[in-house]
């Protein structure tokens, strides 16, 4: 039986399903779930992150890494995590920037956080000869000053929908089906702190397991010091429906074919942000100021010296794609999550 015909027999049972448990089975399914089965990165994948853009991606983030560790007193033991790390690519990047900071290689204990095995494959592959320790979960990461990556990890977490209806009440968006057909629908009126700025036939997103994650990354650090980076996006509150299907490099509708397309919403930040508290967030940047700040235009200098022809003209296109407002420099932003008590973290202003 498919996927989509054990999600329909589902519903005939036990009733309609939450935007949240649709993303979950489309998601995590063991034996049809979208991670489950493929890797989906690349341009023979569906999608492309910023690290498979260019190495400089990486670079930077990994140098901003080892700086705020840097400013932190150099810990002699850290925890260097990422969750949801792709191919790898990021880490390797990271590491390879980072091999000639005095302490930090020696100090830093790998650890990621990755649910499917197909990546994990290759995450291996990629980062062998240091042998990092692999997790189902953040809570299962030990212990100690954490200092942690999560570039488009958490558009990727479920998340319910809720709509406002004509007498200002919120009904919960769901998935039923008809025949072989899987349709949207709402559930009754129920209770819901109702934010500002909403008008009837507008959409309210939250995102459960995105805030839990905050507040345990915020408890963390607070507690053991560190840094969290996170790169998704999105903006500050959720205002409308981002709930979105990609395939193949395009969208699609994301009832079509559970399981055959990653399934994603743009995350808001800023509950995220107040999740995480007594931690301290950075305000919101965007992809491309952060990376600005950080050097990359003359980081893409250097490297173009050595280039020419078609490989130059890649190069070019990496840095306009990782920067530019109309590309991924405006569309993707940056939260930091640091210590109340430490220095500010580098590129970033913090927030209030």
């Amino acid at each position: 039986m498919s996927l989509k015909d054990r999600l329909i027999a589902r519903i005939g049972r036990l009733g309609p399903l939450t935007v949240a448990d649709y993303m979950a089975e489309c998601l995590f399914d063991p034996t049809e779930g979208y991670y489950a089965t493929r890797d989906p990165l690349g341009r023979g994948g569906d999608f492309i992150t910023a690290p498979e853009v260019s190495q400089m991606f990486g670079e930077l983030l990994g140098l901003w890494l080892a700086q705020v560790w840097m400013d932190q007193g150099a810990p002699e033991s850290i925890i260097l995590a990422e969750l949801g790390p792709g191919r790898g690519t990021l880490m390797a990047d990271v590491l390879r920037a980072t091999r000639k900071v005095p302490g930090f290689h020696a100090a830093a204990d790998l650890h990621l956080v990755e649910a499917s095995p197909v990546l994990r494959d290759i995450q291996a592959n990629i980062l062998d000869g240091i042998a990092p320790v692999f997790h189902d979960t953040l809570a299962d990461v030990p212990d100690g000053p954490l200092f942690l990556l999560a570039n488009e990890f958490f558009d990727a977490l479920p998340i319910r929908q809720f709509q406002m209806n004509n007498a200002r009440d919120w009904q919960e968006r769901q998935i039923g089906a008809t025949g072989d057909t899987l349709i949207w629908g709402l559930a009754p009126p129920a209770p819901l702190a109702t934010p500002s700025g909403f008008a009837p036939g507008m959409i309210l997103e939250t995102c459960t397991p995105g805030e839990a994650m905050a507040q345990e990354i915020g408890r963390r650090i607070a507690g053991s010091g560190g840094a969290a980076l996170i790169i998704d996006y999105g903006g500050w509150e959720s205002k409308g429906d981002t709930f979105q299907a990609i395939t193949d490099h395009r969208f699609t509708d994301p009832l079509k074919q559970p399981g055959t397309a990653d399934l994603t919403a743009h995350v808001a930040f800023g509950p995220l942000a107040r999740a995480a508290t007594p931690a301290r967030a950075s305000a919101l940047t965007p992809q491309g100021v952060f990376l600005e700040r950080l050097g990359i235009t003359a980081r893409a200098q250097a490297l173009a010296q050595t280039l020419g022809g078609a490989a130059l003209e890649d190069h070019i296109a990496a840095h306009r794609r990782l920067t530019h407002p109309d590309e991924m420099g405006n569309l993707f932003k940056i939260l930091a999550i640091t210590p109340p008590d430490a220095p500010p973290p580098p590129a970033l202003e913090p927030y209030g």
